[in-house]
């Protein structure tokens, strides 16, 4: 019999819980929660994407992505703007987002590294690609 320590979904979910953890102590001096910082992240990448592309890239839910947003706009890190088109939402970074986003990209590098550091680079690129492979 399979021991539940080795049963796939405990060991994924135990190593989310301690990435998310890293991830969240490291946004929480922003006021940002891990999911609201790959928003952000997206939104640096490529500013001005509908709600219904942003979902698509993140892999999020309308519902999901509604609620991240709200709070968001809330604390002023992004403006939703409604096109001409009422039913398309255009997502775009506050003053406020564009000042830290030289930092919260470095941040995320840093954690990225400091997560990855006891791999190997090919044991890194290996689980990256094995990871994304998961999610097919």
């Amino acid at each position: 019999m399979i021991s539940y320590q080795d049963v796939i979904i405990f060991i994924l979910s135990k190593a989310y819980q301690r990435v998310y953890g890293i991830f969240k102590s490291r946004l929480q001096p922003y006021g940002l929660t891990p999911m609201q910082g790959l928003v952000l992240h997206a939104l640096y990448e490529e500013e001005g994407l509908s709600a219904g592309e942003l979902g698509k890239r993140l892999s999020l839910d309308s519902a999901t992505l509604s609620g991240v947003m709200d709070r968001m706009a809330e604390s002023g890190w992004i403006l939703k703007n409604v096109k001409d088109d009422r039913r398309v939402l255009n997502i775009r970074l506050t003053d406020k987002a564009l000042s830290f986003r030289d930092k919260i990209i470095n941040d995320t590098e840093e954690l990225n590294q400091e997560i990855l550091s006891m791999f190997s680079m090919e044991e890194r690129l290996l689980l990256i690609r094995m990871l994304k492979d998961l999610r097919k």
